[in-house]
């Protein structure tokens, strides 16, 4: 069973581009381990090509070689959060048609061209000082992508919502320290619902 991992720098997370086996250090790593230890009967190729600093765009430019070409089993996309940071700066937000119509097309790629069933990642940020005026775009796109996992996944991880429980317990930089890349810890925390969102379609891939 072929998985593939996609996104940007907290999929890529410092990952060896020369093989794209290679896990690297983040959630891809911690979730394809949880996958295997659970269904130790099953054969699993895991693939990660996130890519850091990518918005939806740049998926959209790669997703031929990088996704449909590939016949993946499963897909997770996480994407998102550089589609507002690359802009954060001067505040001249992405269209949310745009960034909307960028998603929408990995979805029909997918759809029309595999077989694959879809993992939707929520995009995410936690509270940190300098990050917070990303809020203001951001939240925008969390409820597109909400909307499109409405319509395209077959499972969805609502990671915003997550984080912002876990960051009750304990301080957002015990999560990420600066707002968007995950500490080990929270590559845990986002693998372990990763692989509780895999659990409930495993059987409908086996079949």
């Amino acid at each position: 069973m072929r998985i593939l991992f996609q996104g940007d720098s907290i999929t890529d997370a410092g990952r060896d581009r020369s093989d794209y086996h290679n896990m690297g250090p983040g959630y891809p790593k911690y979730a394809s381990e949880a996958i295997a230890g659970r269904h130790p009967q099953t054969e699993f190729e895991f693939i990660n090509l996130g890519i850091g600093g990518h918005q939806t765009a740049d998926l959209c430019a790669r997703w031929k070689e990088d996704c449909t070409d590939l016949m993946p089993d499963v897909v997770s996309v996480l994407i998102g959060i550089n589609d507002v940071w690359h802009r954060s700066e001067t505040k001249e937000w992405l269209d949310n048609g745009i960034f909307e119509k960028n998603y929408r097309f990995l979805l029909d790629e997918i759809k029309e061209k595999t077989k694959a069933k879809i993992i939707m990642l929520e995009p995410f940020l936690l509270y940190c000082e300098d990050k917070a005026p990303f809020r203001e775009d951001l939240d925008f796109k969390i409820d597109t992508v909400r909307a499109l996992a409405r319509e395209y996944a077959d499972v969805y991880v609502p990671l915003d919502g997550i984080f912002a429980a876990a960051s009750v317990g304990d301080a957002p930089t015990f999560w990420a320290e600066d707002g968007v890349h995950p500490t080990s810890a929270g590559a845990k925390l986002i693998a372990k619902h990763y692989a509780d969102a895999f659990d409930r379609i495993f059987e409908s891939i086996v079949r």
